[in-house]
């Protein structure tokens, strides 16, 4: 049960998942009819492996569903019934062979088939779609989703489309009108919303279609072979094109809402149009923005210019790629390894704040959302709320540039292990050691650079390393850091603001531009271990001269 007061909370809140479940609410103010789940639907093409994007959108689907339960919740606080369909096209006919899937001599015998029609080049499963499907349900167990699969083939040929495509037929005239106007002219000539199976190769036919009998689900149409054939569409006989195909399932499944990307705006126009014209209507939905590389430009699975869900797992964590997923999804993102470590430290630095807020402050946290997706249930605040982690993300890396060639997963422990008692045993701050080394190897070591200070910054170090002498071993962060303050404010040294001072600390003792806050990377590395870098620096500077 929701309480009343968050239910309040989430019909007024104005984060993105409440905004879209309000709309929805507005649609059944009532609940659906008859007390149905409302039903959430995310597409899956299995013409190749899922991805980013297949993640992506299923996780803001299931953030939109989480809080419809809330939002639309009943007045004794019972949870809004939902569902989530993943429902995969594999009886679209393959066009192309992809370029990294073994056996492509094979493949390219299939050309044209449906999916599900297709040996599976993998040499496991009984067909390329049905490998391609177990792999999406692989993955989306293993991000802990809630879902349905239903497959394509299994409605087509089960006969379970049957009468929808009977309803495509008796409207055949009608989904020309809306999808003609919309073609090229030379594929006007060849365009019909119903793609036959060729009896005689087994390919799915984009050919022009004449209805014989709608009721029957008769059709006619010239086969490859030059001969004229009538043949049902029931039965797994034929597909639908796929703007109709969404249409009609949209309106046979009785989908809600799906979301999509912005390359799909005016698809989405189209089907909703064809979906009135069958008889139903199109979901609520929400129109997200494409990825972007580290250039600016839209990320494309051909140009592998992306970054995968295995490289970002290397480098970061799931709550990681599912916080920086959440945020702003009507926005262009760029999606390059640069932004993992700041992904990071932003989740736990939101996740630690959640009991601190008020109800509707936390309603805006993505980690209050993502929690919910992750453990489900109605506590608040969610299970693992208020959770913090010894050491940043940031720290770690830091830490493991300056250790180099000595930096490894055993070493970074002993230094976070003599840092927080907290450390030891916790499976996230495990977690965060490895992606660090993985992330310093390849992106930080190979780009650091030690410069020489200044005159007046050599000064300042020199200053800072006796102040160092003078502490305790055993002196917290915040005494550290209230050092290297006070070091920076001095006029001597003639620092413009502190942040020249830490850009010179970051520069000459970590070689890089950026770094963490000082004062918790001292008491991590350790004083004389600092001290060590200093002389480091300041022997640079000498043998500069």
């Amino acid at each position: 049960m929701f309480s009343t007061d968050l239910i309040a909370a989430a019909r007024s809140s104005k984060a993105w998942p409440f905004v879209e479940a309000q709309r929805l609410a507005k649609r059944f103010r009532d609940g659906k009819p008859g007390g149905e789940p409302v039903l959430f639907e995310t597409g899956y093409g299995p013409s190749g492996l899922p991805h980013i994007g297949t993640f992506q959108e299923v996780l803001r689907t299931t953030l939109v569903r989480k809080a419809y339960e809330i939002v639309g919740a009943a007045e004794d606080g019972t949870p809004a019934p939902t569902r989530l369909v993943a429902f995969s096209d594999d009886m679209d006919g393959l066009r192309k062979v992809p370029d990294n899937l073994p056996n492509p001599a094979m493949l390219a015998k299939h050309l044209g088939k449906p999916l599900c029609q297709i040996p599976d080049p993998f040499e496991k499963y009984e067909s390329f779609a049905h490998h391609n499907n177990a792999m999406l349900r692989d993955f989306l167990d293993r991000f802990g989703f809630e879902y349905e699969f239903v497959a394509a083939s299994d409605r087509y040929n089960s006969g379970a489309f049957d009468g929808a495509l009977a309803n495509v037929l008796r409207n055949y005239d009608s989904i020309m009108d809306i999808m003609l106007p919309t073609l090229r002219e030379e594929r006007r000539q060849t365009y019909s919303p119903v793609l036959p199976v060729s009896p005689t190769t087994g390919a799915v036919l984009q050919v022009p279609v004449e209805v014989v009998d709608a009721d029957a689900g008769m059709v006619r149409f010239t086969d490859e072979d030059g001969s004229t054939v009538e043949q049902s569409v029931f039965g797994g006989q034929a597909k639908l094109q796929w703007k109709v195909d969404w249409a009609m399932r949209w309106v046979d499944l009785g989908v809600d809402y799906e979301m999509y990307g912005k390359d799909l705006t005016d698809s989405g126009v189209q089907s909703g149009r064809i979906a009135k014209v069958l008889g139903g209507r199109k979901p609520e939905g929400m129109i997200y923005e494409m990825f972007l590389d580290a250039a600016g430009e839209k990320i494309s699975k051909s140009k592998g210019n992306g970054l995968s869900i295995e490289e970002w797992l290397t480098y970061g964590s799931q709550e990681s790629l599912s916080h920086y997923i959440y945020a702003n999804p009507k926005s262009a993102k760029q999606l390059h390894a640069g932004i993992i470590p700041r992904a990071v430290d932003e989740y736990w630095q939101f996740r630690e704040r959640i009991p601190e807020q008020e109800l509707d402050k936390q309603l805006g946290n993505p980690a209050w959302h993502l929690l919910r997706v992750e453990h489900g249930g109605d506590s608040q605040p969610p299970q693992g709320a208020g959770d913090s982690l010894p050491v940043t993300y940031g720290l770690l890396l830091n830490l493991a540039s300056v250790l180099g060639t000595e930096a490894s997963a055993d070493s970074l422990r002993d230094y976070v292990a003599s840092y927080s008692d907290d450390a030891a045993g916790n499976p996230h701050v495990e977690r965060l050691i490895e992606t660090a080394i993985a992330y310093n190897r390849d992106f930080v070591a190979p780009t650091l650079n030690k410069r020489a200070p200044t005159d007046s910054e050599a000064g300042a170090l020199r200053e800072l390393d006796a102040g160092l002498q003078l502490l305790d071993v055993n002196s917290t962060a915040e005494e550290l850091q209230s050092l290297v303050y006070e070091i920076g404010k001095k006029e001597q040294f003639g620092f413009t603001n502190l942040r020249d001072w830490f850009r010179c600390l970051y520069e000459t003792l970590l070689g890089s531009s950026q770094g963490p806050r000082m004062g918790s990377f001292i008491a991590l590395y350790g004083i004389e271990n600092t001290r060590s870098l200093i002389e480091e620096a300041l022997n640079r500077d000498r043998a500069s001269r």
